[in-house]
């Protein structure tokens, strides 16, 4: 069997090897139905049973409260983009972002195409996003229909430390980069998105947690497929699911619940970052960008003194193993994405080959 390498891309992202291990044990007979998963009919028994399964592990491993929809969507983050300025306006007209990375920028976009944007905070400075807004240095309006934010900015590597207060103004939160890496407070979300390409399964699925007041108030014209209320009436059965990712996302979400929760996932995950950080600022030869109050747990940019190295690091990378460390275009560098299913030996393979490189390079 070829050896897996540790492949730190931004996403699609690394799953864990019992789950690929088990589905392919899975891959021709489901616990014997003689039907793969991605056979069956999503309205069927057997797929019936594993949709049920994935929701209660998902409500389980994040405590989420009675009074919240679980969806299953396709379209990735990006369709939500949309989705959710069609659902949440309401009779108002306006809705409040932060700006804080390539991802809010796209967000934001997307949201001028039906609402009055406020952008409540933007980062940016000479065209870099490295810091976001002070705890409590924001003040939302009243007439906003809602909040949005993304937690961590997967591309700049820059994390919100805190969840923004936004009192009776429902908080939408674009996760995709970081849930599931430590337990957060659901119930201080109206709506929390995200891709499951990092954190969650293969792309293609897209989990959405709504509170239920925020569901059937889609302003005339909504597509269907953009209406939350004809989603959660159909149990995320309106068209064909993407059953497979459903499936193998049913199989992360039972790996946390055996293996400690979300506590255990979240002080992996620090340790695994910490490290790494450790490393780069005890080093003269790379370094990091991002304001240390608000760097990423999921994704590490860094750049090399001499840039004119970039190509050797990652040849040479790829030959130990270490692959997809090239940064986004937008950025440069390198950016290591150490999600849930970075190992932590791949870490510490990857600093010490960050150490021995800079020793012969240096």
């Amino acid at each position: 069997m070829e050896t897996r390498k540790y492949n730190f891309s931004a996403g699609p992202g690394m799953l864990p090897l019992d789950v690929l291990q088990k589905a392919g044990g899975e891959i021709q007979s489901w616990r014997g139905s003689g039907m793969s998963v991605m056979e069956m009919s999503h309205r069927g028994k057997e797929f019936m049973s594993i949709a049920e399964q994935a929701e209660a592990d998902l409500r389980e491993i994040m405590e989420i409260p009675d009074n919240y929809k679980v969806l299953f969507l396709q379209g990735g983050a990006s369709s939500q983009f949309a989705m959710v300025p069609l659902n949440l306006l309401c009779n108002k007209g306006k809705a409040e972002y932060y700006r804080t990375g390539s991802w809010s920028k796209k967000a934001i976009a997307e949201a001028k195409r039906f609402a009055e944007v406020t952008v409540v905070a933007d980062t940016e400075s000479d065209g870099k996003f490295t810091s976001v807004p002070a705890e409590g240095a924001v003040v939302h309006g009243s007439d906003a229909a809602y909040v949005h934010y993304t937690p961590n900015e997967t591309i700049e590597g820059v994390e919100f430390p805190y969840i923004p207060d936004t009192g009776n103004i429902p908080l939408v939160a674009d996760m995709s980069s970081t849930i599931l890496s430590r337990p957060i407070d659901v119930s201080k979300f109206g709506i929390i998105y995200a891709g499951a390409q990092k954190n969650i399964g293969p792309a293609g699925l897209t989990v959405v947690i709504i509170r239920d007041d925020l569901i059937g108030n889609a302003r005339d014209g909504t597509p269907a497929m953009f209406d939350y209320k004809i989603h959660a009436d159909a149990g995320s059965m309106y068209n064909t699911p993407p059953t497979y990712g459903w499936y193998l996302a049913g199989l992360v979400f039972d790996g946390i619940k055996r293996n400690g929760g979300l506590k255990a996932m979240a002080e992996i995950n620090q340790r695994k970052a910490g490290k790494l950080y450790a490393a780069i600022d005890a080093s003269s030869f790379y370094s990091n960008p991002v304001d240390p109050a608000c760097r990423s747990w999921m994704n590490v940019p860094f750049t090399l003194a001499d840039a004119g190295l970039d190509a050797s690091f990652l040849a040479e990378a790829k030959e130990a193993g270490l692959i997809t460390l090239k940064g986004h275009r937008s950025v440069g560098g390198m950016r290591a994405s150490l999600y849930n299913a970075m190992p932590e030996a791949g870490v510490d393979a990857l600093i010490a080959f960050m150490a021995d490189f800079e020793k012969r390079n240096g």
